[in-house]
């Protein structure tokens, strides 16, 4: 009996570890057609906080470009591609109505201060260390859901989750 018992549990914590093993490596990278998906990740917010940013690197390993036509998520009412600027001191940001071109061999970074998800409306607070799912849109490639990691409240990027 207790040989079965602990076969049993063995093969929980090896089916647990399979598991948590493809969930990382679904983190690190996530294709979508010719579209590679990299280096997710989100900010934790504040309670009450109406948005949040998103970020993320996509790479287009096909041959004719392909545009990131729009995103969704559970967490927030929309998910808009957006573009922050800065024009005589003065930072803008503004929603990529016609999307975000990603050109054949080219690698494109959503970062804070540059291109990014804008998820709007967001339902709850998002805590350090959660996984939300993001669905992306793609002109060519179609949808697919990615996991964003969130970061510490205000972290310049993931890598610095704990500074």
């Amino acid at each position: 009996m207790k040989n079965t018992i602990l076969a049993l549990v063995s093969a929980i914590a090896l089916l647990f570890t399979l598991n948590t093993a493809h969930a990382t490596d679904q983190m690190a990278m996530v294709m979508a057609g010719d579209i590679s998906i990299e280096k997710a990740w989100t900010r934790a917010t504040p309670n009450g906080a109406p948005a949040g940013g998103a970020f993320v690197t996509v790479t287009n390993k096909g041959h004719m470009a392909d545009r990131l036509i729009g995103a969704s998520s559970d967490v927030a009412k929309a998910v808009e591609v957006h573009e922050m600027s800065m024009d005589n001191g003065v930072m803008k940001m503004a929603q990529l109505n016609d999307g975000l071109v990603i050109e054949p061999g080219a690698t494109v970074e959503l970062k804070p201060g540059s291109f990014h998800l804008m998820m709007i409306g967001l339902h709850k607070a998002i805590t350090k260390g959660e996984m939300v799912k993001i669905t992306l849109e793609f002109e060519h490639a179609g949808k697919v859901d990615v996991m964003f990691e969130a970061a510490r409240l205000g972290a310049p990027g993931l890598e610095h989750a704990d500074h």
